[in-house]
């Protein structure tokens, strides 16, 4: 079965007839910036079984999430989780929503998404590496080769030591 995509605005008239808005991204994602109308329900708090609803087959419901490649990838979860309602995925997401021009709200008092910390952890870590390995001494590039090891465990196995060790700094503390 194929789920429909639908345009923010397109998605705003539904909401505004009385559609349920559903962000499927992560906490620390939906703090920093969301979508007013929005509910959160994370796709791992829907994996572990979580629900809004109950839904019957006139309701509505809208999955988004950042760009649109989670709700795609797991549409048919998503749908499972709401049925049987009908259901439509916001295309391009919380990205496609402020190209639209559509309200968000946005508090940039929260931390980064931890992904994104982990990201931008990695890549400074892995430029250092190289930098010194070729202006200080070579023995720097095991810096590199060490975090690029660490995110191919990571990719592989599931678990992410740098993710766990950001995730108990200060800054990401309620």
């Amino acid at each position: 079965m194929t789920i429909q995509t639908i345009t923010p605005a397109e998605a705003k008239v539904l909401v505004a007839q009385g559609a349920a808005l559903i962000d499927i991204r992560e906490r620390d994602e939906y703090a920093r910036e969301n979508i007013p109308e929005a509910h959160l329900l994370s796709l791992s708090a829907i994996e572990s079984g979580e629900r809004l609803g109950p839904f019957d087959p006139f309701d509505t419901v809208i999955f988004h999430c950042q760009s649109g490649t989670r709700t795609a990838q797991n549409a048919q979860k998503l749908a499972d989780s709401v049925a049987p309602a009908k259901v439509f995925l916001l295309e391009g997401g919380l990205t496609a929503w402020k190209k639209d021009a559509q309200e968000i709200l946005a508090d940039k008092s929260q931390p980064l998404p931890l992904m994104r910390q982990v990201q931008i952890a990695a890549g400074s870590l892995v430029l250092a590496g190289v930098g010194l390995g070729f202006g200080v001494h070579q023995g720097f590039f095991l810096l590199a080769g060490f975090v690029g090891a660490g995110l191919l465990f990571a990719g592989i196995s599931g678990f992410c030591g740098m993710a766990r060790l950001l995730a108990i700094m200060p800054w990401n503390k309620p």
